[in-house]
């Protein structure tokens, strides 16, 4: 499952190129992978801006100087998480399943039971 996680949002002072309203919301996510045995963190950071009346996206062909320049000032504030890699505890639990059972094979085979 995929899941993005906000890790910036910021009203703008900027006009939208669709209704001319003077308040847009420009919004930074990270992308995460959620699994039954695995947690991922990417580095793989998207953005959106929103009117906040019209409510509609403004994609980055309508953008005017303004919008991009305060755009890329809240960009360079962005600090993403690191990209990692967690364990779930499903995981661990296989593991010292797994684990257990060559141990118990290697056990039987050495003292010839089988």
């Amino acid at each position: 499952m995929k899941k993005l996680l906000v890790l910036k949002e910021a009203n703008i002072k900027n006009n939208c190129p669709e209704c001319f309203h003077n308040e847009l919301s420009v919004t930074f996510y990270q992308k995460q992978n959620f699994g039954k045995l695995i947690h991922k963190t990417t580095s793989e950071i998207s953005s959106e801006i929103v009117c906040i009346k019209c409510h509609s996206i403004i994609y980055p062909v309508k953008w005017t100087d303004d919008i991009e320049r305060s755009y890329n000032y809240y960009q360079k504030l962005v600090k993403p998480l690191k990209s990692k890699l967690r364990f779930t505890s499903l995981f661990y639990i296989l593991l010292f399943l797994l684990v257990a059972i060559v141990s118990i094979a290697v056990y039987l085979f050495t003292q010839k039971i089988i």
